[in-house]
């Protein structure tokens, strides 16, 4: 018995470092597949719907965009299949 108040904050401790962990991230992918004006649009609102996601900037002339993210909600992984999604492959630039 006089193990649970241990047991019980040592999971409260991991359950706050998860977060202290997370950090605010930005990537650069490159985008494919756009030829119009319309297509930096549709790019961002994809991206933008991603959890996580809370600032992105499209190029159309670079054909790149930049997103900013929290990392503990998304990954880079899921914002290219997001962009994907929609008709646009997008792979991250290293």
């Amino acid at each position: 018995m006089k193990q649970l108040p241990t047991i019980a904050a040592i999971l409260g401790t991991l359950a706050i470092a998860t977060t202290a962990f997370a950090a605010e991230r930005t990537a650069t992918l490159a985008v494919e597949n756009m030829t119009c004006a319309s297509c930096p649009y549709i790019v961002k609102k994809a991206m933008e719907r991603v959890p996580g996601v809370s600032a992105v900037t499209v190029s159309y002339a670079k054909k790149i965009t930049t997103v900013t993210f929290d990392d503990a909600k998304t990954t880079v992984d899921a914002i290219a299949q997001a962009s994907a999604d929609t008709g646009f492959p997008a792979k991250p630039i290293p």
